[in-house]
Formats: C-alpha cells, sequence, structure tokens
C-alpha cells in the first residue's frame, strides 16, 4: 500500500510492523517526530507495546537494554547530543550482545550549536561495537528497520539506522508499505537462546578478568565481521518477499566507469542527476552510494574499484585533524591493493548546507581535472 510520508514516520511504521514490545522515549530534535508517531500507535492500540517515557538519552538506551535482556523485541531513536550522551551504554549494549536496533536522525554536534544535518554524529560512535546502516529514502529507512531485527537478532549486536536530519526525516515522499502478514514472515518473534528470567536464571555483565576479557572482544569481533554476508543475505531475503534490495553498497552507473564518486545518505539522489549528465557528455563517471559503514565494507569495496582511476569522496562530516571519515576508511582499507585508485577527499555539507548539483560537479571536475593529491581534503561551501 502507497503512502505519502516522512523518513520520520516510515521509521515509525517499520517498527510497528517489526511487533516491537518495549520502545523508550526521549525528545530531541529532529527524531522527535519517530517517537510523537509511535506514542499515538501504542496509545490507539495499534501496536501492543510497553512506550517508557525516560528523563534522558542515556536512560533511554539502559531502558532497551535492560528490556531487550528479558527478551524483548525493542527500539529507540535519537539525534546528535543525545547520541553522544549514550556513548557509555552503547558500548554496554553491544559488549552484553543486545539485539537492539535503535534509529538516529543524524545532526550536527555542537558546539557552535545547529540542528540542521551532518553525520559525524553517528560516525563518531564507530566504535562501539553497532552496525550502521545509512538510508537514502523514507522507502529504505522503513525498509532497513525491519531487516535490522533479522540482522541483530542472528548475530546479537546491537544495529543503528541512519536517516540524514530534516533532508531525510522530514521530507514525505510515496513509500510502498509492507503488508504485516508478509512482514511476520520475514520475521519471526525474538526467541533469544538466553534471557533474564526466574525460571532459568544467568548473570549478565560478569567482571570478566585480563585472561577472559579479551575472549569476549574477540567473539565480538568475530560477530561483526561475519555480519557483513548476514546483512547482505537478509537484504536479498528481504527483496525477493518485497522487490527491494539495497546491497552493502549500491552502485550507480559503474560498470564501465574510471572515477566513482563515493558517499552516504541523501546526497546520493542528488548525485545521480550529475551522473546522468556526465554520461550524456561522454564521461565515465559513476556512482557509489555506501550505506554500510560499520562494519567497513573494506574487501568489497577493494574488489569493487580495483581498476578504477579515481575516486572521489564526498564526507559529510570531519574527524578534526584527521579528515573526512569514509575516506580515511577507504584509504586504509586501499592499502593492500594491488591496482589502487587515486582517492580525491571532498568535505562537504556541513551543519545542513546543501549539497546541490553544483556541489556535486565541483567534486567531479576537480577529480577529472586533476592527477596529482594533495593529501587533504577539499572543503566546499567555505566563507571567504
Amino acid at each position: 500500500m502507497k503512502k505519502l510520508m516522512t523518513g520520520n514516520s516510515a521509521v515509525s511504521q517499520g517498527v510497528m510492523l517489526s511487533r516491537v514490545e518495549v520502545i523508550s522515549a526521549y525528545p530531541i530534535t529532529p527524531q522527535t517526530t519517530i517517537v510523537e508517531e509511535l506514542s499515538e500507535i501504542c496509545a490507539d492500540g495499534r501496536m501492543p507495546a510497553k512506550f517508557i517515557r525516560v528523563e534522558s538519552e542515556h536512560s533511554a538506551m539502559a531502558c532497551v537494554a535492560a528490556a531487550s535482556a528479558t527478551g524483548a523485541r525493542v527500539f529507540t531513536a535519537t539525534s546528535s547530543h543525545g547520541l553522544a550522551y549514550m556513548h557509555e551504554m552503547l558500548h554496554w549494549t553491544s559488549g552484553t550482545r543486545l539485539p537492539v536496533v535503535m534509529v538516529n536522525a543524524n545532526r550536527a554536534i555542537g558546539s557552535p550549536w545547529n540542528i540542521w544535518c551532518e553525520q559525524g554524529d553517528s560516525l563518531a560512535q564507530r566504535d562501539t561495537g553497532w552496525l550502521q546502516l545509512y538510508c537514502q529514502s523514507a522507502q529504505e529507512a522503513l525498509d532497513t528497520v525491519i531487516q535490522a531485527y533479522r540482522i541483530a537478532e542472528e548475530i546479537l549486536l546491537p544495529v543503528m539506522v541512519l536517516v540524514d536530519g530534516f533532508f531525510l526525516s522530514h521530507t514525505a515522499e510515496p513509500v510502498d508499505v509492507p503488508d504485516q502478514n508478509m512482514v511476520d514472515r520475514f520475521l519471526p518473534p525474538f526467541r533469544p537462546r538466553y534471557k533474564l528470567t526466574p525460571a532459568d536464571p544467568h548473570t549478565f555483565n560478569i567482571m570478566a578478568d585480563p585472561s577472559l576479557f579479551i575472549s569476549f572482544r574477540h567473539e565480538a569481533q568475530k560477530a561483526m565481521e561475519g555480519s557483513k554476508k548476514v546483512v547482505g543475505r537478509v537484504d536479498r531475503e528481504y527483496k525477493s518477499l518485497f522487490g527491494r534490495g539495497y546491497g552493502l553498497f549500491e552502485k550507480f552507473r559503474c560498470n564501465d566507469a574510471e572515477v566513482i564518486l563515493l558517499t552516504m545518505g541523501t546526497a546520493a539522489s542528488t548525485a545521480r542527476e550529475v551522473i546522468d549528465a556526465y554520461r550524456q557528455r561522454g564521461k565515465k563517471v559513476g556512482l557509489c552510494r555506501l550505506r554500510l559503514f560499520r562494519p567497513f565494507p573494506g574487501e568489497e569495496l577493494v574488489k569493487f574499484l580495483n581498476g578504477r582511476k579515481k575516486v572521489a569522496v564526498l564526507d559529510r562530516d570531519n574527524s578534526l585533524g584527521g579528515g573526512g571519515i569514509v575516506a580515511q576508511e577507504l584509504k586504509a582499507a586501499l592499502y593492500r591493493a594491488a591496482r589502487k585508485p587515486k582517492v580525491f577527499e571532498f568535505i562537504a555539507g556541513l551543519g545542513g548546507q546543501d549539497i546541490t548539483p553544483e556541489t556535486i560537479q565541483g567534486i567531479i571536475e576537480v577529480t577529472l581535472n586533476n592527477s596529482t593529491l594533495t593529501g587533504v581534503p577539499i572543503w566546499i561551501g567555505v566563507q571567504k
């Protein structure tokens, strides 16, 4: 059934279709309307979930982590400073191997104060043990929430679904809402092997001495490494049922492309039009939209980029003193590649600044017309 809805509303629909049992809610722009709509869905009986209003984002994550440990399917959402406030609990959740699903509406972190889009808030959490999946459309946001529960509950690691603040969270578009019976076929009820229950007592979050701690970390690392195959398989199964799939990354006009633009999120929508225009002029340019950032699909990207001449990485983030985070990850992955493309780095769209067709065109022109690398990112839109 087709409906016109925002990205945040699509997320709420995905949560309802996933038959979530416990939701913790703390409002923060631009995520707020996700939990607002879920509160209405719970209040009018469309979803018999426990809706818990907490006093902070730290408590929001503690709440769903505890509920997940009892075997419940759980959800929460946040953004920016709220995600940063959760930082401690993000580590606890992944370390306890809890299949929590959370949506983060990407927003810049102050100072200066800013409520608009930037992906640095979630990328700053890349080492907390959460999978990260970045969405381009409201349709993908709904689909990815449903997929996230299958992934998390199989590998026993939490999943973070990312939507660009305002550009995706508050923009309305047609969305195909799946039938509940079909979703139930794809996503059966969560049946944990271990859970907190008086009927079968277990201990969670034990004190691990130095001889054991590294083994816990190693097991989580193996699960994270293996999750790429799970993400791919779950996506293929979803596509077989619903006709939509996204992969680890999406390729657009890349078959013979010598120059690839690599980016994440909604900027890819704008880039498609620009790529088409270059193709009409006979330029061998393609687009790669990275969907899975953590674990980083380095091996898969190296294979895909083998033999390409140049890659232009568009980062909507910046690691102070390091540069664009996606570009850093890509260069590390390419280190052992026999035939490396030249990696050109660009930083744009920080604090919600528009990434226009002219922005994309400028990035491609710089990449096409230069044969040497500067070694530092090129910043787009900085006031002189």
